[in-house]
């Protein structure tokens, strides 16, 4: 099973569809919310490259993108093929 982590803030509309996405795929994710835990807002920069919006998603430590991003790889068919490995 693919290691998904994703960045997040409560109110983040976004973070939630990306979570109810990967949820409805059966993924199990980790999930690191900003709003509980800003002192890990520069990791997400470091990680994603300055990225600033969330949400910020990594599978098997690849940065995916946000939302849009995960949606596109999901409508092309490679999403269940990363979260497999």
């Amino acid at each position: 099973m693919a290691k998904i982590e994703i960045y997040s803030k409560d109110t983040c509309p976004y973070c939630l569809n990306a979570k109810a996405l990967l949820a409805s795929l059966g993924a199990e994710y980790e999930e690191i919310n900003l709003t509980e835990q800003p002192d890990r807002v520069q990791e997400m920069l470091d990680r994603s490259g300055g990225r600033t919006t969330v949400p910020e998603i990594f599978i098997n430590d690849k940065l995916i993108g946000g939302f849009d991003d995960l949606m596109a790889v999901h409508r092309k068919g490679d999403l269940k093929v990363m979260l497999a490995e």
